[in-house]
């Protein structure tokens, strides 16, 4: 038994980086074609069930247990506590992007097999997506009797360019879902309206604020979904913001009155407070709750965490089980979480401004808080965690047969950054601030707790480590298609098991869309096009350049088809007088072994050459530094000059070339395999019919990409009819 203390923090030594993957094969092996799940064993009553829990948008930057968080870290108690009583992975790899990550982790292999590499959004086809072909874990977990959920965030698959729609959940596996399906994977937008009391743009927040503030209100009344009401006022911290946490819509200054005020709005979603909740159900049927019930205008960690205990403990004896609880937190928008009476910088953010860049921070610190305290209340839920005399966490992981993993979906986002990472290369790029998060794993399988591991893992691995906890010994025996996962098990169980990896590889790149079309521009500071619409770029307090813009430089407006991409965007505005930024990388790719780190960044060149735009591919070499006192980081300015290596540097850097040309020759084209089997055959011909007949819109089998399933794709099965992509050359 552990324990910690609400105010305590157990520090991590400085961390050492190096990051690794093992070797690949072809992309397909001689195997059947899928066919459905076999009779699952029966449970084991020996096999721990697992508690998957991912945090959004939170590196390794924030977290004072692993020995950083800057100047001001979020109080994380929780999670010292739990990484006190298992296993820091100090080491860890993520994929840049939120997506890319939780695709890689569920179907154990790398974005260039599966053709998602972005953070998905509402024009990316189901190319792009989990394919539902896919041996994803809950499936592979269910050959072994476990029931699987996934709780609140999904964001490998989108219902508006999917056949399956909002039954996406249950067709990649999972036996039940309760979360959020949104149009863009991630929060809405903030709601300035505040439920429509205000024009837009009154209520930076989303909620009225004190009345000590503009339009702000000391009183009012609270109205709710089902049309009840309550006064506000007296001795409630800043009403609207109460009203908001108990699900309400805040008028100021008024006193409740039957029927409610016509200006009400609860159709308007609001960042992480009114969501649209979806839940999926064993038999494959599908709920989705109105935005007047209380469980879609709930706080979304907090929902997470209700959502996922009411699962659990409703699990039968001896049924093993895996729940993945998938957080939005921290992810943008950035707002108050629900406040917190017993902390004086959640009580004083009330008056913060959710559109400053500096309050954000504060914000996101909150969140992290916030976020770490619900962690601490799911295991107390679930019988895993105690409270001491002092309300400090007693995590008991030998009370309960359930293995806990935490992990980071990818680095922090640049304006949260925590100093001396690296503002300017984090999430969306491949460069240590963009990929290095925090993992935790805690369970009856840890031998010696409160060790850190050094060794290079990244998130594929987890595919092998949470089959490993359900008994699988040989993971690639059990899956079809050769995965990039390896061992995980024996960090666990041996204390000095040594590196399994020699080498790492991270990706982010551009999804598939019909014919060919890209995310817009969005200048936010630098100009990326990683988010994927108009809403998500401004949510993060930048400027849409693409489709449909009203940015202008100097007063002279872009045109309003937009730009395609950012290089365009440049030469418009230094054109016009405007200053100068930097541009992030299309693609951003990464692979490293023990001393040396290969970044190979791709840019759409429009300038150079008149009427054309080429790819611009550079490539920075890296001698990976392990200092005493500081993280290491590929900062601008490190890399080595690769035309002067000595011997040492280019040997290492010949490798790595040739480890990333040995990954990319693994991936074989099966034009016409729909189904993964690698083998074009009657099976995809029928899978193809149905698809096609099933509305015709985007699928898997959308083999041209151009956002449809008809018969130029039958086209393509025909050309391609007994092509076996198992055997070589095939």
């Amino acid at each position: 038994m552990h324990k910690q203390s609400l105010n305590g923090g157990w520090i991590g030594g400085i961390v050492a980086l190096a990051l690794v993957i093992g070797g690949c094969s072809g992309d397909f092996a001689p195997v059947p074609a899928i066919d459905p799940a076999p009779i699952p064993d029966p449970p084991e009553a020996s096999v721990p069930n697992i508690l998957f829990v991912v945090v959004d948008d939170v590196g390794m930057d924030q977290l004072e247990l692993f020995g950083f968080g800057g100047a001001t870290p979020p109080a994380t108690p929780t999670l010292a506590e739990i990484a006190g009583a298992g296993i820091s992975f100090m080491d860890a790899w993520a994929m840049p992007a939120c997506s890319v990550t939780r695709g890689v982790m569920f179907e154990g292999r790398f974005p260039l097999r599966t053709n998602m590499k972005a953070a998905l959004g509402p024009n990316d086809l189901a190319n792009s997506m989990t394919s539902p072909y896919a041996m994803t874990i809950p499936k592979l977990l269910a050959t072994k009797g476990y029931e699987s959920a996934m709780i609140g965030k999904f964001h490998i698959a989108l219902p508006g360019m999917n056949p399956a729609g909002d039954a996406i959940v249950h067709d990649l596996g999972w036996d039940y879902f309760a979360g959020w399906l949104d149009e863009t994977g991630d929060p809405a937008s903030i709601d300035t309206t505040a439920g429509g009391v205000a024009p837009p743009g009154t209520y930076s927040c989303g909620f009225v604020p004190g009345g000590h503030l503009a339009h702000g209100a000391n009183s009012g009344a609270c109205y709710l979904g089902d049309g009840s009401c309550s006064d506000y006022g007296g001795d409630i911290h800043t009403p609207g913001r109460a009203c908001r946490d108990a699900g309400g819509i805040f008028e100021p200054y008024a006193s409740c009155e039957s029927p409610p005020p016509e200006r009400l709005d609860f159709s308007r979603l609001n960042a992480h407070s009114v969501s649209p909740v979806v839940y999926s159900y064993p038999d494959g049927s599908v709920e989705t709750l109105p935005l007047t019930d209380p469980r879609s205008r709930q706080f979304r960690a907090t929902f997470a965490v209700d959502a996922a205990a009411e699962w659990i403990n409703a699990r039968p004896s001896g049924q093993s089980w895996m729940a993945t609880v998938s957080f939005a937190s921290i992810h943008t928008p950035l707002v108050q979480p629900p406040v917190d009476t017993r902390s004086p910088a959640s009580v004083a953010s009330s008056d913060l401004d959710c559109s400053n860049l500096v309050a954000q921070r504060g914000l996101s610190n909150l969140m992290v808080e916030s976020l770490d305290l619900e962690i601490g209340r799911l295991l107390v839920a679930i019988g895993l965690a105690t409270h001491d005399a002092e309300s400090g966490l007693v995590f008991a992981p030998e009370s309960g047969n359930t293995m806990v993993v935490i992990l980071g979906d990818n680095g922090s986002l640049g304006s949260t950054v925590k100093l001396p990472f690296d503002l300017t290369r984090a999430k969306g790029q491949a460069y240590q601030t963009g990929v290095w998060v925090p993992l935790i794993v805690a369970g009856p399988l840890v031998s010696a707790p409160g060790r850190q591991v050094r060794a290079m893992v990244n998130a594929v691995d987890l595919f092998a480590l949470f089959a490993e906890i359900a008994g699988i010994t040989d993971v690639q025996a059990e899956v079809p298609r050769p995965i990039d996962a390896v061992t995980m098990l024996p960090y666990l169980t041996d204390p000095e098991q040594p590196a399994v990896r020699d080498w790492n590889y991270t990706e982010v790149g551009l999804n598939l869309q019909a014919n060919g079309v890209i995310n817009g521009p969005c200048v936010i500071n630098s100009c990326t096009q990683i988010p994927n619409i108009r809403s998500i770029c401004e949510d993060n307090n930048g400027v849409w350049w693409g489709e449909g813009n009203e940015a202008s430089v100097n007063g002279i407006l872009a045109p309003e088809q937009g730009f395609e991409f950012c290089s365009e965007v440049l030469d418009f505005v230094t054109s016009n007088g405007g200053d100068a930024f930097a541009i992030q990388p299309l693609v951003s790719i990464a692979v490293r072994n023990e001393g040396f780190k290969l970044v190979e960044n791709t840019f759409k060149d429009c300038i150079s050459t008149p009427g054309a735009c080429v790819d611009d591919t550079r490539l920075e070499f890296y001698d990976i530094d392990e200092p005493i006192d500081t993280p290491w980081l590929d900062r601008e300015g490190d890399e080595l000059p690769l035309d002067a290596l000595d011997a040492a540097q280019q040997s290492a850097f010949d490798d790595l070339t040739e480890r990333l040309a040995a990954l990319r020759a693994s991936v074989i084209d099966c034009p016409g395999d729909g189904n993964l089997d690698g083998v074009v055959d009657a099976r995809d011909l029928e899978e193809w019919e149905r698809y096609a007949t099933k509305g015709g819109g985007s699928s898997v089998y959308d083999l041209n990409l151009d956002g449809f399933t008809d018969a130029l794709d039958e086209a393509i099965i025909l050309a391609n009819l007994g092509r076996d992509c198992r055997t070589a050359g095939g």
